[in-house]
């Protein structure tokens, strides 16, 4: 009876262990790590799907290849529509029904806006979301959470230093998104130009759910305005771009970084009505030809090829996944078998010099614990009507 009694002790003594280590680390058994995400796959902004399309690939390849420390990868995305309600629900669906061990590449500013305390107050990684919001790089405010791309601010301020350099007596005009995403940028301009000139500046603004954006450009040059800067999702940017070709209209012209893919922005605007559009880039455009025998991008075509047969081999947006989705593995791999949440989070602010396949040269991923943006730097571009092509030198944050 006494073996008995022990042999029910130990049982229990197990039972309660497993039960433990479920409620520290979800999502992680002794062959599986659960990672959820959330995308854009209906809604106003689906043009950015592809980037939840490939990281689902992406992991597709992990597994085929063996997965990471002997386990697969379960990646789980949902559909939110870019709205910031339904975003709360499937997150909650993921970290409360799904169990998964954290958070991977969840698309948007106002998306991602409503469920950082969320994820943060549970110790749920948050890692490196696919908006460039400056917040996301408060590690004292959001210690869970990562980014990945250069800021908005920082990018907004390089092209205000260079609209002074070349044109110091413009009058700006500025279209923005009326959202998080929309006013990052406006603070970085504020820091540039001063309060006093911010003041000057004419501005107009649209909704996500807009149908067009032709009145506020309309408005924007009856201003008087020669300098442009559209802040916008890609539907938005190629309306602005088309809109202002039509109203005959030369402003210096500078477009956000988020909406440059040739697919879903320039060829929809019409190639050749964006000619001269100055906008920045840390990535490898795939249409540009010097990256033809580049060995990262020939490792991006060849997956593509083998993984996402008939993909648009013009949108950027999988170039961005794939950088994305390369960071990701190599946390993974740093993890060494080692899959709780503390632990995968660590790592994640243990990144140093990673070279990703369709980076630019000489930016690199970078983390620290007092460090959440893997990559801090671009360089200037300038569309020719059939691709951009980059001058200048490398800018890092802060230069």
């Amino acid at each position: 009876m006494r073996g008995i009694g022990l042999l029910a002790a130990g049982m229990l003594a197990t039972a309660c262990w497993a039960t433990a280590s479920w409620a520290a680390d979800p999502g992680v058994s002794k062959t599986e790590i659960k990672i959820g995400n959330t995308m854009p796959y209906s809604g106003p902004v689906s043009s950015y799907s592809p980037i939840g399309k490939l990281d689902t690939a992406f992991f597709k390849m992990v597994n085929a290849e063996g997965g990471v420390a002997g386990h697969k990868i379960d990646f789980i995305s949902y559909d939110d529509g870019y709205s910031p309600p339904k975003t709360v629900e499937q997150v909650r669906r993921l970290v409360e029904e799904d169990h998964v061990d954290f958070l991977f590449n969840t698309l948007g500013t106002p998306t991602n806006s409503a469920i950082v305390r969320y994820v943060n107050q549970r110790k749920v990684p948050h890692l490196f979301v696919a908006t460039g919001a400056a917040k996301w790089g408060d590690y004292k405010l959001y210690p869970w959470t990562t980014g990945l791309q250069p800021d908005y601010r920082t990018e907004s301020q390089i092209y205000m230093k260079y609209m002074l350099k070349e044109k110091p007596n413009a009058k700006l005009a500025i279209l923005y998104q009326n959202d998080d995403f929309g006013k990052d940028y406006l603070g970085g301009v504020k820091t540039v130009l001063g309060s006093a000139r911010y003041a000057k500046v004419t501005m107009a603004s649209y909704e996500p759910t807009d149908a067009t954006i032709d009145s506020q450009i309309t408005s924007l040059q009856a201003s008087g305005a020669d300098t442009l800067l559209v802040v916008a999702a890609p539907k938005f940017a190629a309306q602005a771009i088309r809109k202002v070709h039509d109203l005959n209209w030369h402003p210096m012209f500078f477009m956000t970084n988020v909406s440059i893919s040739v697919a879903t922005v320039m060829k929809p605007a019409g190639m050749q009505n964006g000619i001269g559009i100055i906008s920045t880039g840390y990535l490898k455009d795939p249409t540009d030809h010097q990256w033809d025998n580049d060995p990262g991008m020939k490792e991006w075509r060849a997956f593509m090829a083998k993984n996402m047969p008939g993909a648009d081999m013009t949108d950027g947006n999988y170039v961005y996944a794939y950088a994305a989705s390369k960071l990701m593995l190599q946390v993974l791999k740093q993890c060494n078998g080692d899959f709780s949440r503390a632990n995968v989070m660590r790592q994640a602010e243990n990144i140093h010099n990673v070279v990703l396949p369709t980076a630019l040269p000489g930016i690199l991923a970078n983390t620290s614990p007092t460090d959440h943006r893997p990559l801090k730097a671009m360089r200037l571009e300038k569309w020719n009507g059939k691709n951009w092509v980059l001058f200048g030198n490398i800018i890092a944050a802060g230069s």
